[in-house]
């Protein structure tokens, strides 16, 4: 009785730092936040873009969803499910009397028609990887207008984790543009909102490009309100996302009021929003390590059939490995750390950072910046220097390539101004090439007119699964070459063999050394140069009630229906 009539130190402390987190709540009100780009697409299938998946998943729903606070599964729209067959067989219950937010009712034949699109290679979705099991996509059948089986070709580690953000879609309004072949052009930002349903808590009501997007509450949104007797969630009536692309002009707007909560901002920004806290109606927190990483990557794309002379001649350079490791070893990660994040960020030297607990290998090495072996590797492979002249590569021709980045994001172009500078002492030339992030995107995607990348991903969820697209050969997120069939290195191919093997092994001991090894590939052939991992950052108005931060995405409005403004 007592543990249950006193608060945990944790809940107080909780309380101290976001107040209005426990205030009873109350229906109506508009919240504020913000996005740094306007959203590529509303379409779940194609969605790639940090912008366009924050939407997308406050209009959609999910059948079983990962709780990003307590990072533990919970049933969505499913309901409960029994596992047969060695973990081979999945049978999931839907939740009756749900329907999408243009009033039509959500069944079973809904659940097969999403699964068949995510699945179709001729739309290559990003969730096709995950979803392929065994080397063989996940079979998909209705058993009753509420049941859905799933058969997988072999176990998955996490296969009810797979669920997670794999948007249901509307069958009724979704399957004639499929015949059609218009889905993958389906669901852009300007279409009309009565076109576009889902299961979330809100529906498109209105988007002004390079303005704003409003998010209005789904009428028929299946969760209910806690002692609110039959009231639906959410509390909220609007949801505003204004495009702000400059980060510190969104601190500005948040300070002033016209912002609710924001994440992801510079500590610069951290310190400052901290220092006037005590003046002001917010409160600001460092949550510590999350999921995100910065990385930079050289194009290693197959660009036969491309007119682009002096990038072939470039992939000469950027396909040695020692080059690769060159560049790395030039870089002062810690000094990144220190110069841009003033702390808040972990370096890093593979794609796991320090909030992926269970998953971090503390035996891959985190040598310091050495210009002296960089150079020794490069002259391993014939590049040269004389004195404080220009790096020459084995035809005498000078070393240099453009980075491009997103200046949305002031934190990596600072990063690339070092990065600039590092480079610059064993005497290759970086140019710095800002890019809007669509137009980025637009190269990385499509034109590959590009030398290098500085880019960042975020896991959705603190398992390696997620990340199947990222290091498997064909991946829709296989960045530095997209457009590879089938491996081109021994070490892609064993990378790609580990991968499989950890995705269905069930010991956690096991598939933690298979994963193990793919991070020590990943920090020795260097497929991306991993850089540093931000910590978690988020601030929020003290009217805003609610909230419970987590490292996951969104970090503020991951439970978005079950926010409330207090006055």
């Amino acid at each position: 009785m007592l543990r249950r009539a006193c608060p945990t130190l944790a809940a107080v402390l909780l309380l101290a730092l976001c107040p209005g987190l426990w205030a009873a709540p109350r229906f109506g009100g508009d919240l504020v936040a913000a996005l740094h780009s306007d959203p590529k697409t509303l379409n779940p299938v194609t969605a790639l873009d940090l912008p366009s998946q924050t939407v997308i998943g406050l209009i959609n729903g999910d059948l079983i969803h990962i709780n990003r606070y307590t990072q533990q599964i919970e049933p969505a729209l499913a309901t409960r499910w029994t596992v047969r067959d060695g973990g081979r067989r999945y049978i999931l219950h839907l939740r009756r009397g749900v329907r999408f937010s243009n009033g039509e009712p959500f069944t079973a034949a809904d659940v097969v028609f999403s699964f068949h699109v995510y699945l179709d290679p001729r739309l290559d979705s990003p969730q096709r990887d995950l979803l392929t099991v065994g080397g063989r996509p996940i079979q998909v059948r209705r058993l009753g207008r509420y049941t859905v089986e799933f058969d997988l070709a072999s176990p998955d580690a996490a296969a009810l984790r797979l669920f997670d953000g794999v948007a249901m879609l509307p069958k009724m309004l979704l399957a004639p543009l499929l015949r059609a072949g218009k889905l993958v052009h389906a669901w852009g930002p300007s279409t009309a909102p009565g076109a576009i349903a889902g299961l979330g808590p809100f529906r498109l009501a209105r988007y002004v490009p390079g303005q704003k997007l409003v998010l209005a509450r789904n009428p028929y949104y299946w969760r209910f309100a806690p002692g609110a007797g039959h009231r639906r969630l959410p509390y909220l009536n609007r949801l505003t996302f204004l495009i702000v692309p400059a980060g510190d002009t969104e601190v500005l707007r948040f300070q002033a009021g016209d912002v609710d909560l924001i994440s992801g901002f510079s500590a610069q920004n951290y310190a400052l929003l901290k220092a006037m806290a005590g003046a002001r109606h917010y409160w600001v927190r460092d949550l510590g390590p999350g999921l995100e990483y910065d990385f930079l990557f050289f194009n290693l794309n197959h660009l036969a059939g491309r007119h682009l002379p002096r990038l072939q001649y470039q992939q000469r350079w950027f396909r040695r490995v020692r080059f690769r490791q060159a560049i790395s070893a030039a870089i002062d990660r810690r000094a990144l750390v220190r110069l841009v994040f003033e702390g808040r960020a972990t370096a890093l030297w593979d794609q796991v950072t320090p909030g992926e607990k269970r998953w971090v290998d503390p035996r891959i090495a985190d040598p310091p910046r050495s210009d002296a072996r960089a150079l020794r590797l490069l002259a391993a492979i014939g590049f040269h220097r004389r004195g404080q002249g220009p790096l020459l590569d084995p035809r005498g021709r000078k070393v240099r390539f453009t980075v491009i980045t997103d200046p949305g994001n002031p934190q990596r172009m600072q990063v690339a101004a070092l990065l600039q500078a590092d480079l610059a002492r064993i005497g290759i030339r970086m140019r710095i090439v800002p890019l809007q992030f669509q137009a980025l995107l637009a190269r990385v995607f499509h034109s590959y007119n590009y030398s290098a990348c500085l880019l960042g991903l975020v896991s959705g969820d603190a398992d390696p699964n997620p990340e199947m697209n990222v290091w498997m050969t064909g991946g829709s997120a296989h960045l530095w070459d997209l457009n590879a069939r089938r491996p081109g290195t021994a070490w892609q191919a064993k990378m790609d063999r580990l991968m499989r093997r950890q995705m269905v092994e069930a010991n956690y001991a096991r598939r933690r050394r298979s994963y193990d090894q793919v991070q020590a590939l990943v920090a020795r052939y260097l497929p991306v140069i991993c850089l540093y991992s931000p910590d978690v950052l988020v601030a929020a108005q003290d009217r805003v009630g609610g909230l419970r931060p987590a490292v996951l995405r969104p970090y503020l409005l991951w439970n978005a229906a079950e926010l409330y403004l207090r006055h």
